[in-house]
């Protein structure tokens, strides 16, 4: 099916930015109306009326009255996403021993710019009183996952050593209040391809050998079972990649 729109038809790449400035609208609370997108993307009118007419015929969106939400290919397409990714696929019988070892909310979540991007959430209980979901983003700078990201990707500033000496990052109240959070990287300085956090009301965490030792297992458990494919390609590129002074031994997990 091709989508007519009006600009230039040999600029296909102001094409899929203009797709994925209006999709990117509705990262966010459900429904928009055609004039809440206008408002959003900067789009004229008519060709955001236009657009989104063939983004329902394609599925890519859902038409109901005047609102538009995400629609059934998307959620098609993120499903495969998922089950095509080998790290969730991995990850996840292990995040699930920590969640139900520790009954808190635990986190896998990958570095994506300045941000994490959160790749599986277990919440149970207390998944209510954690404000985040697969999918979304968030600073990293705001997170003790986040912080755990920068750390091991070479991060500068006090607090950042402090993680990479530790090999784990803990954080109290500072993203949500009541919250405390323990995160470790998965995978050695420079090659760490995402991070485990363990979260929950400050009450009921344990910011020692406790909990930490139990989500440091869970990211080397995930790292081993990365290893047969993916570490061997993450330590060939770090070994061009790594600066000159990285050589000392970081301790990354237990």
């Amino acid at each position: 099916m091709t989508m007519q729109v009006d600009f230039d038809q040999s600029a296909p790449t102001a094409f899929l930015d203009r797709v994925s400035l209006l999709l990117d609208t509705f990262d966010g609370p459900g429904r928009l109306t055609l004039a809440q997108i206008v408002r959003r993307t900067g789009l004229p009118r008519s060709s955001a009326h236009r657009m989104l007419d063939h983004l329902v015929q394609l599925r890519w969106l859902h038409r109901e009255g005047r609102d538009y939400t995400l629609g059934l290919r998307l959620m098609e397409l993120g499903s495969l996403a998922i089950h095509q990714d080998q790290l969730h696929t991995v990850a996840l019988p292990h995040l699930l021993q920590l969640h139900r070892s520790t009954g808190l909310v635990v986190h896998l979540a990958a570095l994506d710019g300045d941000d994490i991007v959160y790749r599986e959430k277990l919440g149970g209980r207390f998944g209510g009183l954690v404000p985040t979901r697969v999918g979304a983003r968030r600073p990293a700078t705001h997170t003790a996952i986040g912080k755990a990201l920068l750390a091991f990707n070479g991060q500068q500033g006090a607090e950042y050593d402090a993680i990479r000496e530790e090999g784990i990052a803990y954080e109290r109240e500072e993203a949500v209040c009541g919250i405390g959070c323990i995160a470790v990287p998965v995978g050695p300085l420079r090659s760490t391809v995402a991070a485990v956090s363990l979260c929950g009301p400050v009450g009921q965490m344990s910011f020692d050998h406790r909990f930490g030792g139990q989500v440091r297992m869970t990211a080397a458990a995930i790292w081993r079972g990365l290893d047969k494919h993916v570490a061997p390609v993450l330590q060939r590129s770090s070994s061009v990649r790594m600066m000159p002074n990285s050589h000392e031994h970081v301790r990354t997990s237990a």
